[in-house]
């Protein structure tokens, strides 16, 4: 008699080996190829123009995060959420909007933090700055959008952070913030890693240089394929979407279009690398940069990665005032991008 309980599953092993990213972009070239054979081979090409002038930033980036990884510094975030609370939210805030985390890395960070029972307000500040900005999105960013686009991203995390932090600290005597953590919070995550020693000459220990190593080739094939996916879309967007009609919707002036932005942004995200090329490509076909800007932390805000890792951790209400600040907040950013840029 077969032993039902140990039959194979075949097909779904290999589905969950397949790269979900590499397979829709080969789907939407096939449907091209049936559709419009005539503009797979110009849209090719601009992809990897697009994809080699934003090589360098790419290489940059992914040497930054093996840098960070083998020699330890991680560990400098661990005296941030020391000290009284406005100076836990104000540094909490900057080492989110300026550390390499990834949204499930802060998952055990955050759990560890709330268990131990640092303030709720310090916690929000460093949640909603991190999945905004990290080294490596600067740089991508910085590539694609411009300096002063990520540099009033960066400021914009950290501002969020900041301005979640303290509404959080004014609810804190409210029973809404009360008891935030679910029953059960997970305490591990899928980025998971050993927590070395500092030491900054990471070079002269072969453990070390193999972190740095495999750090940066899995980056780097993160950061590859998903540019190259986006860069496709941009492609695709500028061929076939009218100008009029993106400076119709999310053009202009005002209030509308950066509040169109951050509702579009927030359920239409991909993640912030991949987003960088399609915000060029918006721009370009007359996007408003307000709408741009509110498109981006509303959408890094409320992104699977990000919205799962606080949803793993906190209660349905703790959760509910994470999006409210992050849309309130990227609405703000949207505002003041527009009347700068």
């Amino acid at each position: 008699m077969a032993d039902l309980t140990q039959s194979p599953r075949p097909i779904a092993a290999v589905w969950d080996r397949i790269d979900k990213v590499l397979l829709t972009g080969i789907v939407i070239v096939a449907v091209l190829a049936v559709f419009d054979r005539l503009a797979v081979v110009p849209s090719l090409a601009e992809m990897l123009d697009s994809f080699i002038g934003t090589l360098p930033f790419i290489l940059f980036a992914v040497a930054a995060i093996g840098m960070m990884k083998a020699t330890g510094s991680e560990r400098l975030l661990v005296g941030v959420f020391q000290g009284r609370e406005m100076r836990m939210i104000v540094f909490g805030a900057l080492a989110g909007g300026l550390s390499p985390f990834c949204s499930c890395q802060v998952i055990p960070f955050i759990a560890a933090l709330l268990v131990a029972g640092a303030p709720v307000s310090a916690v929000m500040a460093f949640w909603l700055s991190s999945p905004l900005m990290d080294p490596a999105m600067f740089s991508i960013t910085a590539g694609g959008l411009g300096f002063d686009f990520a540099l009033m991203k960066t400021v914009s995390a950290v501002a969020l952070g900041v301005l979640g932090g303290v509404v959080v600290k004014m609810l804190g005597a409210a029973s809404i913030m009360a008891d935030p953590l679910r029953e059960r919070p997970s305490s591990g995550g899928c980025c998971g890693a050993k927590k070395l020693t500092l030491n900054w000459t990471f070079w002269h220990e072969a453990p070390r240089r193999k972190i740095f190593g495999e750090v940066a080739l899995e980056n780097l094939v993160f950061l590859g394929k998903w540019l190259l996916f986006a860069y496709l879309l941009q492609a695709l967007l500028i061929r076939y979407v009218p100008a009029d009609l993106i400076a119709q919707v999310i053009g202009g002036s005002g209030i509308g279009p950066v509040v169109l932005g951050a509702l579009v942004g927030a359920p239409a995200y991909l993640n912030g690398y991949a987003a960088v090329p399609l915000m060029a490509g918006l721009l370009e076909q007359g996007m408003a940069p307000g709408a741009a800007m509110s498109f981006v932390i509303a959408g890094g805000v409320s992104s699977i990665p990000a919205a799962v890792a606080v949803w793993a951790l906190v209660k349905p209400r703790i959760f509910a005032v994470y999006l409210a600040l992050g849309l309130g907040g990227a609405v703000i950013a949207g505002l003041a991008w527009g009347m700068i840029a």
